[in-house]
């Protein structure tokens, strides 16, 4: 087999890759703010998927589309996530930040049935997390937490730091872990699924240890 880049498949990942970038342009018109963030999220998770032996195309493109949803607001995304039955085991209401990743794994398969299975649960784990987290999903949740245009705090900056020095593992430890904490300090609602993550994953990391 030639180790020389497929010609044909390179042009269809760059035709893809216009594609989406037009077609969030779009979607998230009436929202800049949000519109730089996926950019930069996508420029983020393709830095981190080159830096961690991840393929930087997937890690792109689920950072530009992770946010797909966030065009609609909090009482449409739990409209949204009614009609797509949708089952937190709680309220819809208490996890509305939560949802818009779940949405868009649901929603966008169909429009873009080019991109794999991963790209879709990295883009439904990037907020809620999940106890079986593959390298994809880990640059993406670590990239949303970490793009540039976050303001620093202590915990992002610690996890900045620890690009390329730690595993991506403990990478997407530590961007989970000050999560819970931001939630916690801030007096938000824990969704009840985020602590079984976390006890799966300490779980498993101190067996690790042992």
């Amino acid at each position: 087999m030639s180790a020389h880049r497929d010609p044909s498949r390179a042009d269809a990942r760059e035709e893809l890759l216009a594609r989406i970038e037009s077609d969030l342009a779009a979607q998230l018109s009436s929202k800049p703010r949000r519109l730089a963030h996926s950019r930069s999220v996508a420029d983020t998770a393709e830095r981190l998927a080159m830096a961690y032996g991840v393929d930087p195309f997937l890690a792109r493109c689920a950072g530009l589309l992770h946010d797909w949803e966030k065009a609609a607001s909090g009482v449409e995304q739990e409209a949204r996530a009614r009609e797509l039955g949708i089952d937190m085991g709680v309220d819809l209401s208490l996890v509305r930040p939560l949802l818009h990743g779940i949405i868009a794994a649901r929603a966008l398969p169909a429009r873009y049935p080019e991109l794999p299975d991963e790209v879709w649960h990295a883009i439904e784990t990037h907020t809620v997390a999940a106890a079986d987290m593959g390298p994809l999903d880990e640059v993406l949740f670590v990239a949303d937490g970490i793009e540039p245009l976050r303001p620093p705090s202590p915990g992002i900056e610690r996890v900045r730091s620890l690009v390329g020095e730690a595993t991506l593992d403990d990478l997407f430890w530590e961007s989970f872990v000050g999560g819970v904490v931001y939630v916690v300090e801030g007096g938000r609602y824990l969704y009840p699924g985020t602590v079984d993550v976390y006890n799966a994953l300490a779980a498993r990391r101190a067996a690790d240890r042992a």
